[in-house]
């Protein structure tokens, strides 16, 4: 068995690096010359946790991860915490592994390094794809031709693969952006802001931030609307007058944070509705290529890291039909990736309400819903973190599949 994974974001790696761990054959074929990610932050809940020191980084992760101690939702006029629940030390109490805040390029490059560079080739841009009765192929641009049993599409949002086999719908704008950026905590020791995760909600507005890089540093982004259009891209620049005049009337922290940040970046929202499946006969799609949704649970690259080591144990249990473990491996993924990309179209929703009476009635049920927690989880948190991604591939996942959906 030879796989072809196009595209080395964190699901392409992560897949990758789980063939390798399991002894299968695989190429993966990446455009840039180099590995890089944006320099944004990441929440890594411990179903993806799970799956990373599977392959083992654990002891990557904890050199440059931060654990927060609670998810906190706070108003935007007062800072006034509404919902907090609960993260370290609790969630490795009851699910074995760490709640994690990283920066997206600590991870890749955590991911990367531990990958053999003999099944991996650079600078190489897959410009068609296809298969046959017996194979799935790769064409790039240079002409030269790679051969496989099996061919993943693990290219992102824009994926070709997706485009020249599933015939989608394009990328669906959102109507918001996300300001973002990364400030050194030396900056804004001051202010004196604990190792939590953070959620500001106001009309239209929301504001994250959380500590990345061993605490060294703090990433933070606000989503939002705006008068001009903005592009896809994360490496576009923004002013920080345009940041903070978003936040007029708001309570003081965001502000401080955006003021002390040396560059920030915007880009526009966008998600994808999903597809009828995932596979075409040897080709698969995986990740943000199946399944990109926007941000407000927080999950996009944990569930392609899920996505990552199902497909790569459905793999190995199914090596004889090789067609058919690729169907398996969508049977397994579909629900729950969709549903994500579903409720986090909600989460915009709710996070940004700007009737009084709405804000009202959310921000009274996050109170009740902090009584009744008590700190702990929520339904929803226990349904995402108690995902075991081998149990799934195993079929052994009775317990988390008799647990009640996200409501």
């Amino acid at each position: 068995m030879k796989v072809l994974i196009i595209g080395a974001g964190i699901g392409g790696s992560a897949l990758a690096l789980s063939l390798q761990k399991l002894g299968i054959d695989h190429l993966l074929l990446e455009q840039a010359s180099a590995f890089g990610e944006v320099g944004a932050g990441i929440q890594l809940s411990p179903n993806g946790v799970r799956v990373l020191e599977t392959l083992g980084l654990e002891q990557a992760l904890e050199s440059f991860c931060t654990e927060p101690d609670f998810h906190k939702y706070s108003v935007w006029d007062t800072g006034e915490t509404i919902l907090r629940t609960a993260l370290m030390p609790r969630v490795r109490d009851v699910y074995g592994y760490a709640y994690y805040h990283a920066h997206r390029p600590d991870l890749i490059e955590a991911l990367t390094s531990a990958l053999d560079p003999g099944h991996l080739q650079l600078t190489t841009k897959i410009v068609a794809v296809g298969q046959d009765a017996d194979i799935a192929w790769a064409q790039a641009e240079d002409g030269a031709r790679f051969e496989g049993d099996l061919l993943i599409g693990a290219d992102g949002i824009h994926s070709l693969v997706r485009e020249q086999v599933f015939k989608p719908d394009p990328p669906r704008p959102s109507g918001y952006v996300t300001w973002r950026g990364v400030v050194d905590s030396d900056a804004i020791a001051d202010l004196q802001i604990p190792v939590s995760a953070y959620v500001d909600m106001g009309p239209r507005l929301s504001f994250v931030y959380y500590y990345v890089s061993g605490g060294r540093r703090l990433n933070w982004l606000a989503l939002g609307q705006t008068g001009d259009r903005k592009r896809e891209s994360w490496s576009q620049t923004a002013s920080k007058e345009e940041v903070i005049a978003a936040f007029d009337g708001w309570y003081d922290r965001p502000k401080r944070l955006i003021e002390a940040t040396e560059q920030p970046f915007v880009t526009a929202l966008y998600d994808r509705n999903p597809l009828d499946g995932w596979v075409s006969g040897r080709i698969a799609l995986m990740g943000d290529a199946a399944h990109a949704m926007l941000p407000y649970h927080a999950q996009g690259a944990v569930q392609s890291i899920e996505d990552a080591w199902v497909l790569a144990r459905t793999l190995e249990l199914s090596a004889n039909d090789l067609p058919a473990a690729l169907e398996r491996f969508e049977s397994l993924r579909y629900a729950r990736a969709n549903l994500m990309v579903q409720q986090s179209r909600s989460a915009e929703r709710w996070y940004h309400l700007d009737n009084p009476d709405d804000v009202a009635t959310r921000n009274e049920r996050f109170r009740r819903n902090n009584d009744r927690f008590g700190g702990d989880f929520s339904p929803q948190q226990h349904w995402l973190y108690s995902y075991d991604a081998d149990k799934a591939a195993l079929g052994t996942d009775d317990e988390w599949r008799a647990l009640p959906a996200w409501s």
